[in-house]
């Protein structure tokens, strides 16, 4: 049932910057703007990780003792495994249906935070 608000409103002005599910736009933009945030954090993580690539393990804790490459790391790691999350989760919405969704998006949102607590347990270790 509509709302007298909502009587006044064109087919476009309903639809504008919703989906069926009103959330279709909202969820793109998220991916959307994870990935420029990628964009500018992996070369970054790139350089950093590239420096100590290699090197013994006293000199590896030594570089992430320091604070701008654990946080380039942290960051990273905190970004990409977002990413994933939401972007899995706008794959699975136009994949899955019923309860083979709520599964999926509870899996992969599990395995989502659990791999980036994890990353970021081994830095924190590895920081400290």
């Amino acid at each position: 049932m509509e709302t007298p608000a909502q009587t006044f409103l064109t087919d476009r002005k309903r639809a504008n910057l919703y989906g069926s599910a009103h959330t279709g736009t909202e969820q793109h933009w998220r991916v959307t703007i994870s990935s420029l945030a990628l964009v500018i954090v992996v070369p970054l993580f790139l350089f950093t990780f590239g420096a100590i690539l290699g090197a013994p393990y006293t000199e590896v804790v030594a570089y992430y003792s320091r604070p701008f490459p654990a946080l380039v790391a942290a960051l990273t790691f905190a970004i990409g495994w977002w990413h994933y999350a939401k972007g899995t989760q706008v794959l699975l919405t136009d994949y899955a249906r019923g309860m083979t969704l709520k599964l999926l998006l509870a899996l992969s949102h599990i395995v989502s935070f659990a791999a980036g607590l994890a990353c970021l347990y081994a830095l924190a270790r590895l920081a400290l």
